[in-house]
């Protein structure tokens, strides 16, 4: 088998609610070119929502976002921000690790909510105090300059007719108590956000990953092992462990047998991940997926040379490209802690995207534009990919051995946030 590269996708599609472009004049920390995209999903009574920030010719060392809800929508949580809700407006400022944002770049956050009013879409979006929707900026009223009336108060004094003396009425109110059931929300599953697969597998009974997953050993197997573990979760009280070894024929995998049918040909994905070892120099994969259009050749998520890297089977094909200039555009994994891993992979356009800890990475994304060091290779040919499943786990082509554990899994046709 060829050394290759990375894997692992889903995707899909949001509505934009609000995306709007405006010049701004003056000395404002935002400038020609700012937009900010809401894009909602929403059910009876919630409602989720993904925010993109793009500050347009000036860079953000740090950013403050506010909007305006019509009304009855009130904010219950957020990812990626610090988030608030005074009245109808929304306030919500960088995380610690997203305040920095380049001139013509991009960052993004999330929101959740409950909502009395349905689909009213957001107005009044302002970046750093500057409108980024073509209003006006803000003016302040200058007080009235009509001086006061000098016309003395009437002295007529006030009526001395006493109030009435009729007593209140005596008759108790009504003692039934009201209704205590509350109205259906139908809120989708939790952190997932209506996903088609959501998963944090606590359904699980034994050591050995059963019924909505299956341990699979492609081609050959050896010393990988599959496992579910109670000791280390990122939530609940169950997580998926891969105690991957070194050399091919010691990969082992964990398969979804869930229908993914229903996510579409635009998929979101998100993982919860966590791994002791740092990703080694030669090529290895954790996350794959079988690409019906390809030769039912999976599309791999992995690493070389310390960095993240998506790869395909069919060509070898990398991205970013394995030069030193496109290795620094990805990320390396970080080891003991939790990971949030994001992506999207479009079938029908062709593109792929990847988020890291709610950051996009500029090495993991193939927009459709050639970028040397970046996505030219990958863009070599037509590529529209048709996913039909999801493989957790560790295979190694060279060196590489690893613990890991995976988490609060979900594949959906929007995304789902961390």
């Amino acid at each position: 088998m060829s050394r290759t590269r990375i894997t692992a996708v889903v995707a899909a599609t949001a509505t934009v609610a609000a995306a709007v472009t405006t010049v701004l004049a003056g000395t404002a920390s935002a400038a020609q070119g700012c937009r900010i995209d809401y894009q909602p999903n929403e059910w009876t009574g919630g409602f989720t929502a993904n925010v993109r920030v793009s500050p347009g010719d000036t860079a953000l060392s740090s950013w403050t976002v506010t909007w305006s809800y019509p009304g009855g929508q009130r904010i219950t949580g957020g990812w990626n921000a610090q988030v608030s809700q005074a009245g109808t407006t929304v306030t919500a400022r960088n995380a610690a690790w997203n305040g920095s944002v380049p001139a013509g770049g991009s960052t993004e956050f999330g929101v959740q909510g409950t909502s009395t009013s349905g689909s009213v879409a957001p107005t009044g979006f302002t970046l750093n105090g500057v409108p980024c929707n073509g209003a006006p900026p803000p003016t302040t009223t200058p007080p009235p300059t009509t001086p006061p009336p000098t016309t003395p108060p009437p002295t007529t004094p006030p009526p001395t007719t006493p109030p009435p003396t009729t007593p209140p009425p005596t008759t108790p109110p009504p003692t039934t108590p009201p209704p205590t059931t509350p109205p259906p929300t139908t809120p989708p599953p939790a952190g997932c956000a209506g996903a088609v697969l959501c998963d944090g597998f606590e359904n699980q009974t034994g050591t050995t990953p059963s019924g909505d997953w299956s341990v699979v050993n492609p081609d050959c197997s050896g010393t990988g092992r599959a496992s579910v573990d109670t000791a280390t979760t990122h939530s609940g009280s169950r997580s998926l462990r891969i105690d991957g070894a070194q050399g091919y024929c010691n990969h082992v995998f964990v398969r979804s047998t869930k229908d993914l049918s229903a996510v579409g040909t635009v998929r979101y994905g998100r993982i919860w991940l966590r791994h002791t070892t740092a990703l080694p120099t030669q090529h290895v994969t954790m996350m794959a997926m079988t690409d019906a259009a390809d030769g039912n050749k999976d599309l791999r998520m992995g690493g070389q040379n310390g960095a993240l890297q998506w790869n395909r089977a069919s060509d070898d094909a990398t991205l970013p490209e394995q030069s030193p200039a496109g290795v620094a555009l990805s990320v390396p994994l970080p080891t003991g802690r939790w990971t949030c891993l994001e992506f999207m992979v479009d079938g029908n356009q062709g593109q792929l995207r990847t988020w890291l800890d709610g950051t996009a990475v500029t090495g993991l994304t193939a927009d459709g534009v050639p970028t040397h060091d970046i996505d030219s290779q990958w863009l070599n040919r037509t590529w529209r990919p048709r996913l039909t499943d999801l493989k957790l786990g560790w295979e190694s082509y060279g060196e590489g051995a690893d613990t890991l554990w995976y988490d609060d899994v979900a594949l959906g046709a929007s995304r789902i946030g961390c």
